[in-house]
C-alpha cells in the first residue's frame, strides 16, 4: 500500500513559483532547495509533495499537452487551516505574493474557505471545518 503522495505541477518558472509558494508559507523540501529545474513543497503535518517541473518536462512524463489553466481546471488543490483567520492570512498572502483569487473568502456556517490561483492558474482551495457544526 502507498505510503506517500506525490503532485506533479507543470509551471512556467520554477524559481518563481518556489518564491511565490515560500512567500505564502509552503515548506520546500531541502532535498530540492539548490535547484532551478524542479522544487518540492511539503505541505502539512503528513508532509503532502508537490513537485513542480517545467512544462516542458511535465509534458515529457505525461505524453501530453498542459491544458490553459485560464480557461480549464482539471484539478482542485483543497488544503485545510485551523481558523477562519488563518484562511483570511493566507488568502492576504497570495495577494502580496502575486497570485490572484477566485474565490472571495465566505462563511457557510460550519465551513468557512476561499479559493485561489497560483502563478500557472492551478486553482487551490483553502478551507476551515467546525466539523461540530456540520450539517447531519
Amino acid at each position: 500500500m502507498p505510503k506517500e503522495i506525490w503532485i506533479n505541477l507543470p509551471v512556467k518558472d520554477v524559481p518563481r513559483s518556489k518564491r511565490f509558494f515560500s512567500e505564502i508559507g509552503f515548506a520546500l523540501n531541502p532535498r530540492f532547495a539548490d535547484s532551478d529545474d524542479k522544487a518540492s513543497l511539503l505541505i502539512g503535518d503528513k508532509h503532502v509533495v508537490v513537485m513542480l517541473f517545467p512544462e516542458d518536462t511535465f509534458k515529457a512524463f505525461t505524453g501530453n499537452d498542459i491544458p490553459d489553466t485560464a480557461n480549464t481546471t482539471q484539478v482542485l488543490l483543497s488544503i485545510d487551516a485551523q481558523s477562519k483567520e488563518e484562511v483570511d492570512d493566507l488568502i492576504d498572502k497570495v495577494v502580496s505574493a502575486g497570485g490572484t483569487v477566485y474565490a472571495k473568502p465566505h462563511d457557510q456556517g460550519w465551513m468557512y474557505g476561499a479559493g485561489f490561483c497560483d502563478l500557472d492558474g492551478h486553482r487551490w482551495n483553502v478551507l476551515y471545518m467546525d466539523m461540530s457544526q456540520m450539517p447531519g
